[in-house]
């Protein structure tokens, strides 16, 4: 399918609820598309059923049906962090059924104190070992740090690189939390551990936000040429290996092959870094290096702005932030708005292949949408 329209809220502190940040990301893909809602035949929603969020709705897909005046299907997809990215894949799944079909995601998380985002995230991960145990997942994966560190020699500074790189690119996007807010690199290495080796500007940022992408079987500009969602053990100690995420290797496989490209025809990419080592294990297990040489990718420059592979231009869930379930759709919106030049102060020099990577846990779900340019 195609892409025809996009629209995304600010990713930061909003006082309006998830149904009404969805309503402005939908009405913003919905102009963006030139479009009315009665042209949508079906519609995919993402969201999390925060049980401390105050909003008390688990019936989401009929709230929109009251908030659109539609009685097309609404089906709710709800995959952790990889939420929005099922959605995608949900709704590209439904081409053969229906003509256009509208993908979003929304989650409202800053209205609840720390530890009950903590608590709750929590629930994410494997329930009879890791939480009991208070794994969160900062923990997790900081143990998936160590081993990466531990098996290849990569280092703090290394993540600290990928830090400030997102942040460089998140202060040139206007839609981002840390948008025209320079993080210097010493104030990376400088801050407080949060689970070691990983430090604060290690993290990724909780904010609330919603993002929608209208999907046609009409030809536009850009278009899905390979999308792909596999699944994985929910907890990374079941694995053979704690640096290497099988499904996401399954899930680049597959989308390549649909795409009939490979990883060194990507141009840019959109990583799920909710943690640095993430971003950099993503470079090896998508296959743009070998296993363990992620680290010379930030350290030569490969995946700066104006580098060979220019990663998270958007900012990354680390600059732009990460309402959870938005995030995916916010990928592939940072993707095609690159694919049409559009992206301003952060835009690179013409792409023509993207990749857009969503994760929900520590690798436990993961999708991977290739775009391409069509024409000019």
């Amino acid at each position: 399918m195609y892409i025809k329209g996009t629209g995304m809220t600010t990713f930061n502190y909003h006082e309006r609820p998830s149904h009404l940040l969805a309503y402005d990301a939908i009405l913003q893909a919905l102009n963006n598309s030139s479009m009315k809602i009665k042209e949508i035949d079906a519609i995919v929603i993402s969201n999390l059923d925060f049980e401390f969020n105050g909003e008390r709705q688990r019936h989401f897909g009929s709230l929109l049906s009251s908030l659109l005046k539609t009685n097309v299907p609404i089906i709710r997809v709800p995959a952790a962090c990889s939420g929005g990215g099922a959605a995608a894949w949900t709704a590209l799944k439904l081409k053969k059924k229906f003509d256009n079909v509208l993908a979003v995601a929304t989650d409202k998380i800053t209205s609840m104190p720390s530890p009950i985002v903590t608590q709750d995230f929590m629930t994410g991960g494997e329930r009879l070992f890791e939480q009991p145990e208070g794994l969160n997942f900062p923990s997790q994966n900081a143990l998936v740090a160590q081993q990466h560190m531990l098996e290849y020699g990569t280092t703090e500074d290394d993540f600290a690189l990928i830090s400030y790189k997102n942040h460089k690119n998140g202060c040139l996007n206007p839609k981002a939390k840390f948008y025209k807010k320079d993080v210097s690199l010493e104030t990376i290495k400088k801050s407080p551990v949060v689970a070691s080796p990983l430090r604060l500007f290690d993290c990724s940022i909780s904010v609330d936000g919603a993002a929608a992408v209208v999907l046609t079987n009409d030809k536009t500009d850009v278009k899905v040429i390979g999308h792909s969602l596999m699944t994985d053990y929910i907890s990374p100690i079941e694995r053979e290996s704690l640096t290497e995420w099988p499904a996401m290797k399954l899930a680049a496989s597959e989308a390549f092959s649909q795409a009939g490209i490979g990883p060194g025809d990507i141009d840019i990419a959109e990583i799920h870094d909710a943690f640095t080592i993430v971003e950099l294990l993503s470079y090896e297990d998508l296959g743009f290096c070998k296993k363990g040489e992620g680290k010379n990718m930030i350290r030569d420059g490969i995946v700066e702005i104006d580098g060979k592979l220019p990663v998270n231009t958007s900012g990354g869930l680390k600059a732009k932030g990460h309402p959870i379930s938005p995030t995916g759709i916010a990928q592939i919106i940072e993707v095609c708005e690159q694919l049409r030049n559009e992206s301003g102060d952060r835009q690179v020099s013409s792409p023509k292949y993207g990749l857009a990577q969503n994760i929900g846990g520590a690798g436990g779900t993961i999708t991977v949408h290739i775009m391409k340019k069509v024409g000019g």
